[in-house]
Parts: C-alpha cells; sequence; structure tokens
C-alpha cells in the first residue's frame, strides 16, 4: 500500500501543536496520557504524519488551553474569496464555542425546548443581546 505524503496543512498543524505543547512545559508523554493515545501518536500528530481528526483537534484544543483556529494561524492556504474567508472563520468560532463549558451548556439545554417559536423567540434575544453588548 503506497504511503500518503503529509500535507502542508497537516504539517502545520502538527507544529503548532508542537509549539503549543513546549511552550506549556508539557511533555509528548503528557499530552499522550490526557489525549488518551501513546507517545508515539502524538509524535506522528506533531510530525503530521498522521492527521488530526476535528474531534481530536477539538480535544487538543482544550488540553493546550487554545482555540481551534489557533493552530491554522499562518497556515499555507491558497488564496480564496473573502466570503469563503469570512465563512470559514465563522464556523471556527462556531466550533470554538462549542468547546467552552457555556458553549455546551447553551446548546444542551437549546436542544431541551421543543416549542419551535420559543426557542426563535430566544435567538431573537440573544441576536438583541449581541447587537448592544457585541464588539
Amino acid at each position: 500500500m503506497a504511503k500518503i505524503k503529509a500535507s502542508k496543512i497537516d504539517q502545520h498543524v502538527g507544529s503548532a501543536v508542537r509549539r503549543r505543547r513546549t511552550a506549556l512545559g508539557m511533555s509528548q508523554s503528557l499530552l499522550a496520557v490526557q489525549l488518551g493515545v501513546t507517545y508515539q501518536q502524538v509524535q506522528k500528530y506533531e510530525k503530521g504524519t498522521n492527521r488530526i481528526s476535528a474531534s481530536r483537534l477539538s480535544q487538543i484544543a482544550r488540553v493546550l488551553e487554545v482555540r481551534i483556529a489557533f493552530f491554522f494561524e499562518s497556515a499555507p492556504t491558497k488564496p480564496t474569496s473573502a466570503k469563503f474567508i469570512e465563512s470559514a472563520q465563522l464556523a471556527a468560532d462556531f466550533l470554538d464555542s462549542l468547546a467552552t463549558p457555556e458553549g455546551q451548556a447553551l446548546m444542551k439545554n437549546f436542544l431541551l425546548i421543543k416549542d419551535a417559536r420559543l426557542r426563535r423567540h430566544i435567538v431573537d434575544m440573544v441576536e438583541r443581546i449581541a447587537d448592544v453588548y457585541g464588539s
């Protein structure tokens, strides 16, 4: 079976994991224990040899106390439209917010509300609050 070469993005994300881990003074073994994988797996993630799944990247971000977007900062990219970049940033921000305890509690409880009109009123209220207090 042919070996798949790591992409530049995989290498960049792995390098960002390594930079953050070392900045925290954390060993590969400690990160591995917190992720429930072997330290060899962490080595492969950091080299970009093994791709990091979205759920694993979310877990790594929590352990290393950074937003998911941190791993993609200054990543090599092809030129794309501003609309696509804005959409990708919005998606990354959304996923980052879901990784917080507040985001998880908000989503969990919101999904428990069965009345569609009430959910719509809550969304309207949050939008109004964001208009007043958002940046």
